[in-house]
């Protein structure tokens, strides 16, 4: 058994900033019972059309349409948007940014660091990452949609997007802002008629619930909800001896990288972005005329103003042999330098690496990282097992096998091994800091096993080690841990530090090489462990493993379908599925999956309208009728009379509770059945 855990408390502490506003007075006007029901009716139908309208472009021309402003409901200008504790003291207005200047505009001269300023609101960490993300206009413009403006389709209304928990969110907010005496009181840009800053803050406090949520944070928190990608942070001088080689491969997947200087103990970020111009070290020459390896990391400051190290130096460039070499060891702007790799480790004590996702990248670059995506929960009692120092419930913990098949490639020294980045996240703890959640001490371990296809018992893990673990337990949004690993097979089990604390989780595993990848409890998720599963998780359950077959054309299963699914397999009334009720399901969803693909005969990955017909013979052993067949082909199937997976699924679940609610009236078994009034109403 493994020596006993210990959890490191990491505390954010806010930065000081102004409460809010007290409550506003109620306009006398609006105090008749008549006036009041009406502004609820309103309110009713507005929040109602911004939630069917989830589109921003139906929601724009909507309003461009009507001429009228758009005003979000779901996020409105007033207190409860700005605050859930903490009232602010100034007397707060909002407004749109043509009552604060002449000629607004969302972005003047392309999105750039200067315009980004720090507010009465302790998120200096949001604006950091929003700094560096302004280096990367790729992602910038995947985060900040350029089709806005104030003039052209202006309706009051704008867009912004977000990686949230293994998707990426549109997230529409109107453009009334917070104001102390005409002036934006949150991040505004230093052009006093710039708002995209603003207005991209506005959307992420709206993404957590309020304002006051964005209080204390941590850039890397940020930096993932802006690219979807998994952030390393490295002590340098504790770091792998191949860490050039790690921050090489990194840039060339299209991460984004930066450091910081630790001093005395008292951490202070320097937002900065290395960037290696060179694929190759740069060549030399030494008095022996052996080749040498000069080493080159170029630093930015993304504001600017920070002094750079003393050991830093812009004469690099006299070692160039062309004038192409020249430039590019030429400074492109203030606030960047030049450093050998040597002078980078004895200067800066920490490296963060935001290693980017193929969807976000959006390229076919071939070094892109190969990632596995899990969903899974802690549930008390069930399956919330706390770490090994928790032995009698450690083993109930959530386990997730991976296979690794391939070594990796480049690897320094004659080194062997295939590398992991493993990610755990937990889930809407800031989001739901109104009431009262805090962050959770979490941490994994990995284990290696052979051949077992069942969740690993307490005993395995009382007489085994692990190969592999997080570092510490520690309560931050997010715990990463760079680990090589033999090829093999593995198990990795998250937790909580301590047993019995709830939480939804997202465990991401980045390979450089082909793995395979599940869960040794039922179908990734993990949602089964407190023997209940709902229509919504059952969707994601069933979503996340058709995602896996690419020979199925489907966009995941509808709430619709999934709560079908549980009225024809939910036999105590309960309207959830229970451990035996879903594995039954399961059975079936695989059994009509063979079928699906056997007479799928052109290989599409959907089912033709003419094909069901087989299939419900093979189903039920009978025929319908023509009238019937029509019914389903109108139902079920797309305007190419063709039934994606989703769609055959419901059908089938439709038909089998047709089937059994007939079989159970056909009590002599003749194919006869006769029902009163109030059978068929019961039916």
């Amino acid at each position: 058994m493994e020596a006993g855990e210990k959890v490191v408390a990491q505390t954010v502490v806010p930065t000081e900033a102004a409460p809010s506003a007290g409550s506003t007075n109620v306009d006398p006007t609006c105090a008749s019972l008549g006036n009041t029901y009406a502004a609820i009716l309103t309110r009713n139908e507005a929040v109602k059309d911004a939630r069917r309208l989830k589109n921003y472009l139906e929601l724009r021309d909507k309003h461009v349409y009507k001429k009228v402003l758009f005003e979000d409901p779901l996020f409105p200008a007033d207190n409860s948007s700005l605050y859930y504790s903490t009232p602010f003291p100034l007397e707060i207005k909002w407004k749109r940014p043509s009552e604060i200047c002449e000629n607004p505009q969302f972005i003047i001269g392309g999105a750039n660091r200067t315009d980004i300023c720090q507010g009465d609101l302790g998120d200096c960490w949001l604006l950091a990452a929003i700094a560096c993300l302004t280096m990367n206009e790729q992602l910038l413009y995947r985060v900040i949609p350029p089709d806005q403006s104030f003039t052209e389709n202006y309706a009051g209304i704008f867009h912004f997007q977000f990686w949230r928990y293994g998707e990426w969110v549109d997230v529409i907010v109107d453009d009334r802002v917070p104001t102390y005496n005409n002036r934006l009181v949150f991040t505004h840009s230093g052009k006093k008629n710039e708002f995209w800053s603003a207005l991209l803050e506005k959307a992420y406090a709206k993404l957590h619930g309020s304002y006051e949520a964005l209080k204390g944070g941590n850039a890397l928190e940020a930096m993932e909800d802006f690219t979807g990608g998994v952030t390393e942070l490295f002590e340098i001088r504790e770091a792998p001896k191949e860490l050039f080689t790690i921050m090489k491969k990194a840039l060339e997947r299209g991460s984004l990288m930066g450091c910081a200087i630790d001093v005395s103990l008292c951490w202070y970020r320097i937002p900065t972005l290395i960037i290696f111009d060179y694929g190759k070290h740069h060549p030399g020459k030494r008095k022996d005329m052996r080749d040498i390896r000069i080493r080159l990391v170029r630093i930015r400051d993304p504001w600017g103003v920070a002094p750079p190290p003393t050991c830093k130096s812009n004469d690099w460039k006299n070692l160039a042999k062309s004038p192409e070499e020249t430039k590019k060891l030429e400074p492109a702007e203030a606030g960047e330098f030049w450093m050998n790799f040597e002078g980078f480790q004895n200067t800066f004590t920490k490296l963060e690496i935001c290693n980017l996702t193929p969807d976000t990248l959006q390229d076919d670059t071939p070094a892109n990282w190969i990632v596995t995506v899990n969903e899974g929960r802690w549930v008390k009692g069930s399956s919330a097992g706390g770490c090994r120092n928790f032995p009698e419930t450690f083993w109930t913990n959530p386990q997730y096998r991976i296979q690794l098949l391939e070594e990796d490639d480049d690897l320094e020294d004659g080194q062997h091994g295939c590398t992991l980045v493993i990610a755990l996240m937990q889930k809407g703890r800031r989001q739901e800091r109104h009431l009262g959640a805090t962050l959770h001490a979490i941490g994994f371990f990995v284990y290696e096993m052979r051949g077992s296809n069942k969740p690993l018992p307490k005993d395995f893990f009382v007489y085994n080690s692990s190969v592999a673990r997080s570092k510490s337990y520690v309560n931050l949004r997010e715990v990463t841990e760079r680990v090589r690993l033999k090829p093999g097979e593995y198990v990795i089990v998250p937790s909580t530090f301590e047993p019995h604390k709830e939480c939804e989780f997202l465990l991401r595993i980045f390979t450089e090489k082909r793995s395979n990848s599940d869960s040794l409890f039922m179908f990734s998720s993990g949602f089964l462990q407190d023997m209940e599963i709902c229509a919504s998780e059952l969707r994601t359950v069933l979503s996340n493993v058709m995602a896996k077959h690419t020979d199925i054309k489907t966009e995941g299963f509808s709430l619709e379908s999934c709560r079908s699914m549980i009225a024809l397999m939910d036999t105590d009334g309960s309207g959830n599925l229970n451990l035996q009720e879903f594995k039954h399901l399961w059975r079936k969803i695989k059994e009509w999956r063979s079928i699906f693909m056997r007479f799928d005969v052109d290989k599409s990955g959907t089912m033709k309208s003419f094909e069901m017909r087989n299939v419900v013979r093979v189903l039920a052993g009978f025929q319908l009728n023509n009238e019937l067949y029509n019914i389903i082909a109108m139902r079920y199937a797309d305007a190419h009379m063709e039934l994606d997976f989703d769609s055959y699924i419901l059908c089938l679940v439709r038909l089998e509770g047709m089937f059994r609610a007939f079989r159970a009236f056909d009590k002599d078994g003749d194919g006869v059945i006769k029902l009163n009034v109030l059978e068929v109403k019961n039916t």
